[in-house]
């Protein structure tokens, strides 16, 4: 790399860091009190909420993985996308609104496991000590994942030292994260995935005004050697080409993982108004849609481009650089640089969400169980400390990577999936859930995926996500039958319904205007 292009890079990146941290100490000056540093006091706008579920969902792999997948090996790579983006559809359809109502309706809760023990009212405290200790085993997984990607992206990008980039893209997430806390997460993504959503724009189109033939887009990888493909690749538009049945339900299946994730869903409780999750939705999938877009055009111009011109993919095994070669190629080295940092936004944004729940997790699910009355004081304290005390940890975990990148995202996704993505569905439409119910299909769901994803045989079979959901609901329904929900949870689900339904049908309703209405009606 020359020095002169290393120079425009680095200011890139410089301006970039410079923002985020400056978006924090704005949202320091937004957040009074912890449940502003939580939750943003639930008054969190749509299109903020949309993108920012989003850009907290798409990590490196949106950018990286997916397009070198593609390039690859072709359009049988495009399971998992679809699998996501209909779980992402219906998870802002069919979770988003019942879970705005229902956890304000029910005490107030402001974390998931906080919901899971008001909504059963479980009063043994284990439904909520179990779920917070399996948001902090995964997510540490899931952390440290970010951490890696944030290592490798410093080491491919500017050829320097994996540890020193780790830390640098680390520290920085955490100081704007530890500053403004959810409101800093939520306008840094915004910010992030404005970025992610340009560059997947204009890396494609202008690769593809570069090319000879552009009308060749569709068919040209069947036809002509490229990358891994001397004589190319007849099967590359062939969407069944060399993947069995169980990979494409495996794959598929990724989509069933939304329904559980902490990170995802704690933006529907932000909501201000549960009317608003339908604009949120139409701003959420018209940003995936138009990304996994840009990624798949990235990848069928990229047999183009590096065939018909000199240039070739860094990445000469997974062809991962794809996206981040042709950025650095097309534009001017300080427009290559801000199109490179919408990797990094893409990492930093889902580590900062994952470091604010898994902080919650431990203060609001388990400080505050053996602290009695805390104040508000005290609990921002202690949510900044587990920011930076979990930071830590993943970052050791990372020192030395045992895995993948999408390996530790696929198995924290399946871990959530499983455990969560029942009980929540179940939460919010069916009365008869009850607490060790719950706490059944939670514990089912997280020991089969860790069983399962960690026994090769298995794993090779199925993705672990398939069994752990498929168990867990079996184990959820039996207990529930099994046993009787307590006095007032019933009486509260069809309250929650029904303030909903009063506030979907009035758009204009605030959810104070919708409790009122429904308890009126009684």
């Amino acid at each position: 790399m020359h020095v002169t292009e290393s120079f425009w890079l680095v200011m890139a990146i410089v301006i970039y860091f410079g923002v985020m941290v400056a978006i924090g100490f704005y949202s320091w000056l937004q957040t009074q009190k912890y449940d502003d540093y939580v939750l943003g006091d639930r008054g969190l706008n749509p299109f903020v909420a949309g993108l920012s579920a989003g850009a907290s969902d798409m990590s490196g792999w949106l950018l990286m993985g997916l397009p070198g997948a593609l390039f690859v090996s072709g359009m049988s790579e495009l399971w998992i996308v679809i699998g996501l983006f209909l779980g992402s559809w219906a998870n802002w359809k069919w979770v988003a609104p019942r879970l705005r109502a229902y956890s304000e309706v029910s005490n107030n809760s402001i974390t998931l496991p906080s919901f899971f023990e008001n909504r059963t009212r479980d009063t043994s405290r284990v439904l909520r000590i179990v779920a917070a200790v399996i948001i902090i085993f995964f997510f540490t997984f899931y952390v440290s994942s970010g951490m890696v990607s944030g290592g490798r992206y410093y080491e491919s990008t500017f050829g320097g030292n994996y540890l020193v980039g780790m830390l640098i893209v680390g520290s920085i997430t955490v100081l704007y994260t530890f500053i403004g806390g959810f409101l800093a997460v939520s306008y840094t993504d915004v910010v992030q995935g404005g970025l992610m959503f340009l560059a997947l724009l204009a890396v494609p189109i202008m690769a593809l005004v570069a090319v000879d033939n552009p009308g060749e887009i569709f068919s040209y990888a069947t036809d002509h050697p490229y990358g891994p493909w001397p004589e190319g690749n007849p099967d590359y538009f062939n969407l069944i080409a060399g993947v069995s049945a169980a990979t494409i339900i495996g794959n598929i299946a990724w989509g069933l993982g939304y329904f559980g994730q902490p990170h995802i869903v704690t933006r529907f409780m932000a909501l201000k108004s549960p009317s608003q999750a339908t604009s949120a939705r139409r701003t959420g999938m018209i940003w995936v849609a138009i990304c996994y877009a840009g990624a798949v055009f990235t990848a069928m111009v990229g047999t183009m481009f590096f065939s018909q011109t000199t240039y070739s993919v860094t990445d000469q095994s997974g062809y991962e650089t794809v996206f981040l070669d042709l950025a650095r190629i097309l534009f001017h080295p300080l427009l290559a640089g801000l199109v490179l940092t919408a990797v990094l936004a893409a990492i930093m944004s889902t580590m900062s969400s994952q470091l604010l729940i898994t902080s919650s997790a431990l203060v609001e699910d388990l400080f505050r169980i053996f602290r009695k009355d805390p104040s508000h004081t005290t609990l921002l304290v202690a949510s900044r400390t587990m920011v930076v005390l979990i930071a830590i940890i993943a970052m050791i975990m990372a020192a030395r990577p045992s895995d993948t990148i999408l390996g530790l995202v696929g198995f924290a996704w399946a871990g959530f999936g499983a455990a969560f993505g029942p009980v929540v569905f179940a939460s919010l439409y069916w009365r008869r859930l009850t607490a060790p119910g719950a706490i059944a299909g939670m514990i089912v769901g997280a020991v089969t995926v860790f069983v399962w994803g960690s026994t090769e045989v298995l794993a090779n079979t199925i993705y672990e996500i398939v069994p752990g959901v498929i168990l867990a609901t079996a184990a959820m329904a039996i207990v529930s039958l099994a046993t009787t929900p307590k006095p007032g949870v019933e009486s509260e689900f069809d309250q929650a319904i029904a303030v909903t339904d009063y506030a979907v049908r009035h758009p204009e309703a605030t959810f104070e205007d919708a409790l009122g209405a429904t308890q009126r009606a009684k």
